[in-house]
Order: structure tokens, then C-alpha cells, then sequence
């Protein structure tokens, strides 16, 4: 006999989703028998190892960068952008940063 009532919707986090998938492809287990002891239905199992083999995460495409010269010129930016950081970190560390006690004494730090 059918229940009455509305139906309860769940919704799982990916920190949930991720090892589940991860479970059902070792050698020997069976969604079937995952889905059993997470107590789920086996076809959402199934349409989560479908998610991640396509590169879906949490019903959102995962976006790659795109092939060929879009592709390079992000990683150029991005490598522009640490070298500058890099550069930041190298002047600051040049300058004198003043005095420090130690030991009853001032210590002047390069």
C-alpha cells in the first residue's frame, strides 16, 4: 500500500557523493551493494559514477580551460601574476624592517 503524504526530497553534499563513487568502482563491490549500505536507491549511485565520468559536479559542468592559444595565454597570466608576487616577496625581504630585542640587546633585521 502506497504511503500518504508528501514525499521527503534529499539532497547530498559532493563530500557525500565522492567517496560513494569511489567505493562502487573497487574491484569486487556491486552499486547495488553500496547503494544498500548508504541507504539509496542504486539508480541515484549509478547517476552519480555517470556525473563524475562526465566531468559533472553537483548537476555543474566542470569547466576546463579551453584548448590551444585561450588555453596558454590563461596560464601566461597566471605565471605573470605569481612572478610578480615573487618579485613583491624578493624587495620586501631586501629592505631593513628595524630592531628587535633579544637578550637584553637590539638586534637590526635585513
Amino acid at each position: 500500500m502506497p504511503r500518504s503524504g508528501p514525499r521527503k526530497l534529499y539532497t547530498y553534499t559532493d563530500e557525500f557523493k565522492q567517496p560513494a563513487v569511489r567505493l562502487s568502482h573497487q574491484p569486487g563491490m556491486q552499486v547495488k551493494t553500496v547503494a544498500a549500505a548508504l541507504e539509496i536507491h542504486p539508480f541515484m549511485l549509478s547517476k552519480w559514477r555517470k556525473d563524475v565520468r562526465d566531468g559533472m559536479v553537483d548537476g555543474r559542468a566542470v569547466k576546463a580551460p579551453p584548448p590551444g592559444p585561450a588555453r596558454e595565454i590563461a596560464q601566461l597570466q597566471a605565471l605573470e601574476q605569481r612572478y610578480a608576487e615573487l618579485q613583491q616577496e624578493h624587495e620586501l625581504l631586501k629592505k631593513p624592517f628595524g630592531s628587535v630585542p633579544l637578550n637584553g640587546r637590539n638586534v637590526r633585521l635585513h
